[in-house]
């Protein structure tokens, strides 16, 4: 089974239904959304590893949003595919110059669209979302979303999980609360900074009996990085 999570964007249900139901079939995991703001709001909320994106959408274009995603730091490496009946080679070069990954003209296979989506996940850095990650004696088990430090369990909830797991995707970089907020919790989220430094003290306690709490820094007038140095 795939563990990736693919965002299917289409304003017909019908398209919609085939292409999410080929991809579950295949193993992966489908979100679905009917128009931009709604796909952007996910895109920002569920970090999925690809987007399946139809061109053309009433209100705000498929064409547009991949531009906005490409625009925004947070959301410019998610790997985008756009689906559209707009054959012309002008038109494919305009996808892809938007930002896409690679471009489906309609109709298509739902065998094609599979194969597709396997090769851009393939290529993109989602790929290795399963590859564990490690910090000494500390380890992030990121396909069963356990953490073991010496070996043994570490009880996380589900945010000081995210959090912990964004730090050791990106050590040694100070990252403010308003950041972290944004990486973590996601964009359209709105909470009070201080709920940042209530996680991060439940992260370090939960971290304390291993001994890897100090890995969780402070950095004073910025926010917290995660560091094996002192």
């Amino acid at each position: 089974m795939n563990t990736a999570t693919i965002l299917v964007v289409d304003d017909e249900p019908a398209i919609a239904d085939m292409i999410a139901t080929a991809l579950e079939l295949a193993g992966y995991r489908c979100l679905r959304a009917d128009n931009a703001q709604q796909a952007h709001a996910l895109v920002i909320d569920e970090r999925p590893d690809l987007v399946l994106l139809d061109w053309m959408m009433p209100g705000t274009s498929g064409l547009e949003l991949a531009r906005r995603l490409r625009r925004n730091e947070l959301t410019a490496k998610v790997p985008i595919i756009m689906l559209t009946a707009k054959g012309e080679e002008d038109n494919r070069i305009q996808g892809l110059e938007a930002g896409a990954d690679d471009y489906i003209t309609k109709p298509f296979s739902t065998r094609e669209l599979v194969a597709r989506a396997k090769a851009v996940l393939r290529r993109s850095t989602g790929v290795d979302s399963e590859e564990p990650l490690a910090a000494g004696s500390l380890v992030v088990d990121r396909l069963a979303r356990r953490v073991l430090c010496e070996g043994k369990p570490v009880e996380l909830g589900p945010t000081e999980y995210r959090l912990l797991e964004f730090f050791m995707l990106h050590p040694e970089r100070a990252y403010t609360r308003a950041q972290l907020l944004d990486h973590v919790w996601g964009g359209n989220v709105y909470i009070d900074e201080r709920t940042v430094d209530v996680h991060i003290r439940r992260l370090r306690k939960a971290l304390e009996p291993g001994g890897q709490d100090a890995l969780v820094q402070t950095v004073r007038g910025t926010g917290y990085r995660f560091s094996a140095h002192s």
